[in-house]
């Protein structure tokens, strides 16, 4: 029987290889969950393949490939007060998920788990995971580091924290999507951990454009910032972006898309409570005595993460 009290998902685009692998891993889970794959409208026979050799998966079928969003509609089909997120080369490793829902039980507070990484065959931990255990966050009354982000594909949330951001707005696609939800549910009160004790096998797929990731990273952090941040910050966060923009020799074109978007993302302003903004700050600080921790806190933003942790993407 399936635990009724968290379900897994998978979100996948053309990597039938990776998410077999993934689900033949999940399904041999003790905890038994139940699984849902968000197919972003793959083109190398996903769907197919799924209903044929796991019919006990759902499939949702995205219609078209809507990067992280898939995972909204996946959500939407979640019956149990947790759920767990994955990508198509990644899995939970056992006794994992139960711990998460005991962890979630006993701490009303939390609103989202961050779990340790471990990648390829000899289990190494990601280097990102030292540095959200070393957080500079006040973390009394937490059971693990408090932080500031979160990754999409290895974290454990709260059904209805989840639904009560309105999840990932598609307009991001990929690449930093996390951190205007991260800043949402720190404004609502809840709080984000790091919790060692939960992990998350990753087998990293070479199916990758990183300088693509790069742009969308920079654009999506700009749009956050002009929702969400205060407007010295969203100024400079823009002109980051016209720097990357520039640096991979597609100013223009990319520039005016983030333009283009700008009216949109006034229109969803929403600025922060201060106690997040210092969060923040004592973030900045903390990366500015020791850059290597800067990671820990917004790995949502970070190109090497969110290259260690997100599906194929392509030009849209």
């Amino acid at each position: 029987m399936s635990d009724p009290r968290i379900t897994v998902v998978v979100l996948t685009h053309n990597r039938i290889a990776q998410l077999i692998d993934t689900l033949m891993h999940l399904r041999a889970l003790a905890e038994h969950p139940p699984i849902i794959v968000a197919d972003n409208a793959s083109s190398d026979g996903t769907a197919t393949m799924i209903e044929l050799l796991f019919p006990d998966v759902l499939l949702v079928r995205c219609g078209s490939n809507m990067g992280a969003a898939g995972r909204n509609r996946a959500v939407a089909f979640v019956q149990t007060p947790y759920v767990a997120f994955c990508d198509d080369d990644t899995w939970w490793t056992p006794g994992s998920l139960d711990h998460a829902v005991a962890v979630l039980d006993a701490y009303p507070r939390v609103g989202i788990l961050n779990a340790r990484i471990e990648v390829g065959e000899r289990r190494d931990t990601d280097p990102v995971c030292a540095s959200m255990q070393n957080s500079p966050l006040d973390s009394d009354g937490l059971p693990g580091p408090s932080l500031i982000g979160y990754m999409a594909g290895a974290c454990v949330m709260r059904t209805s924290v989840f639904r009560s951001t309105r999840g990932y707005d598609p307009r991001f696609f990929i690449g930093g999507e996390e951190e205007r939800v991260a800043l949402d549910v720190l404004a609502a009160g809840h709080a984000i951990v790091y919790c060692a004790a939960l992990g998350i096998a990753h087998h990293p797929s070479p199916m990758r454009d990183s300088a693509l990731r790069r742009r969308l990273l920079a654009r999506n952090a700009a749009w956050t910032a002009w929702q969400r941040l205060p407007p010295g910050e969203a100024l400079r966060t823009t002109a980051r972006a016209f720097n990357c923009f520039r640096r991979e020799k597609r100013f223009w074109r990319d520039s005016i898309a983030l333009l283009r978007g700008l009216a949109w993302a006034i229109r969803e302003r929403r600025r922060v409570p201060d106690h997040v903004l210092e969060s923040r700050d004592i973030v900045k600080r903390a990366a500015l005595r020791n850059p290597a921790h800067v990671v820990a806190q917004q790995p949502g933003t970070n190109a090497a993460s969110h290259r260690a942790h997100t599906p194929e993407i392509a030009e849209k």
